[in-house]
C-alpha cells in the first residue's frame, strides 16, 4: 500500500502542474515535522530539541540568527505544524493558484509565490524589530501564507470579475475575496494574536501586487527567477545524470547540410515557426494581451469557448 502511495505521490509530481507540485512539498514538509515531533517525545529528548531544530528553519526576527541560518528566509515559506493552518493555506493554493495558473501561466507560479514569501519575511521582520509589539523578545515565523497572498491578489487583479462559490454564500467575485482578506489581515495587525504572521501577509499581498503591476509595464519578474530554478535544476541534473559527452568514446565529424541551411535562411526571410510547424506572428502577444484585458473588464466567464481554448494553450508556453 505504501509502495502504492509512494508512487501516485512521484507520479503526481513529476507531471502535475507546479499548484499541485507545491502542495505534495508543503504537505510533506508538514507530515515531516510532526512525524520528529512524535519520534523525539516518545524517544525521550529533551523537550527542546524539537524547537531548536525547527528554529533552524523558521524566520527569526534576530539578524544574528537570519545571518546564521540563512535558508531560513526560503525554508520558513515551506513549513507548518499545525493541521488548519497547512489545511486552509493549502485550499487557498489551489483555488487561486488553478485561476492564476490558467491566466498568466505555470512558469509563472513557483516565482510569484517565492517572492511574496520574501516579502512576508521582510515585513515581519522589519515590524518586529521596529513596531511595539515586537518588544517582548525574539519572535519566530513559518507558513506559506505570505505566498499564497501574493498569488491570491495576484489572481484577483489578474480577473476580478471572476466567480467563486463559497459555501452558504453562492458565487462571490475575485475582487470582493482579495479584498476581505486583506481588510481581515489589516485588522489581525492590532490584535494580540499573530501579529507578525498578518504583517507578514500583508507583505505578500503588495509583492503580488507589485508582480501584476510590473507585468503589466512590460517587465516580467518572473524570468531571473525562472533562469535560477533552470541552472540551480540543470546543476543537479548533471549530477544525477551520466554526462553526455562522457558516452562519446571518440571525435564526431560533423558535415554541412546545405539543403537545410538555406531551409533556415528561407525561414528566417519568412518568419519562425513554432515546434509544431505552425507559423508564429507577432499578433499572439496581442490577441494574448486582448484576453487578459477582456477579463480584467468583463471577468473569466465573458470569454468564447474559443478565446478560452486560446488561453488555454498560450499558458502552456
Amino acid at each position: 500500500m505504501l509502495s502504492s502511495i509512494w508512487d501516485d505521490v512521484k507520479q503526481q509530481f513529476s507531471y502535475g502542474n507546479m499548484i499541485i507540485r507545491l502542495i505534495i512539498v508543503n504537505v510533506s514538509i508538514f507530515l515531516i515535522i510532526n512525524l520528529m515531533k512524535v519520534f523525539l517525545h516518545h524517544g525521550g529528548a529533551p523537550d527542546n530539541w524539537y524547537d531548536r531544530i525547527l528554529g533552524w528553519f523558521k524566520i527569526s526576527s534576530d539578524p544574528l540568527e537570519v545571518i546564521m541560518h540563512p535558508w531560513s528566509t526560503f525554508s520558513h515559506m515551506f513549513m507548518h505544524e499545525g493541521f488548519w493552518h497547512i489545511l486552509w493555506n493549502m485550499l487557498f493554493l489551489y483555488w487561486f493558484g488553478r485561476i492564476l495558473g490558467d491566466l498568466l501561466g505555470d512558469k509563472r507560479i513557483l516565482p510569484i509565490y517565492v517572492l511574496g514569501g520574501l516579502a512576508g519575511a521582510l515585513a515581519f521582520f522589519v515590524s518586529v524589530n521596529l513596531l511595539p509589539y515586537g518588544s517582548g523578545g525574539t519572535h519566530t515565523a513559518l507558513g506559506a501564507s505570505a505566498g499564497i497572498m501574493a498569488i491570491v491578489v495576484a489572481a484577483g487583479m489578474i480577473a476580478p470579475e471572476y466567480g467563486l462559490r463559497l459555501i452558504l454564500i453562492g458565487e462571490v467575485k475575485l475582487k470582493y475575496i482579495v479584498v476581505g482578506v486583506i481588510i481581515l489581515d489589516l485588522i489581525g495587525t492590532a490584535g494580540d494574536l499573530n501579529t507578525g504572521g498578518h504583517f507578514a501577509h500583508l507583505g505578500g499581498a503588495l509583492m503580488g501586487y507589485i508582480f501584476i503591476s510590473q507585468l503589466q509595464s512590460g517587465r516580467d519578474l518572473s524570468e531571473p527567477l525562472n533562469n535560477f530554478f533552470d541552472k540551480v535544476s540543470n546543476f543537479f541534473r548533471g549530477i544525477s545524470e551520466p554526462s553526455l559527452r562522457s558516452k562519446r568514446k571518440g571525435p564526431k565529424m560533423v558535415h554541412r547540410n546545405e539543403d537545410k541551411i538555406k531551409s533556415r535562411q528561407q525561414r528566417g526571410k519568412t518568419g519562425h515557426r513554432s515546434d509544431r510547424g505552425k507559423p508564429v506572428d507577432g499578433s499572439h502577444q496581442e490577441k494574448l494581451d486582448a484576453i487578459l484585458d477582456k477579463i480584467k473588464k468583463e471577468g473569466y466567464d465573458s470569454l468564447s469557448g474559443a478565446e478560452k481554448e486560446f488561453l488555454f494553450n498560450a499558458s502552456k508556453k
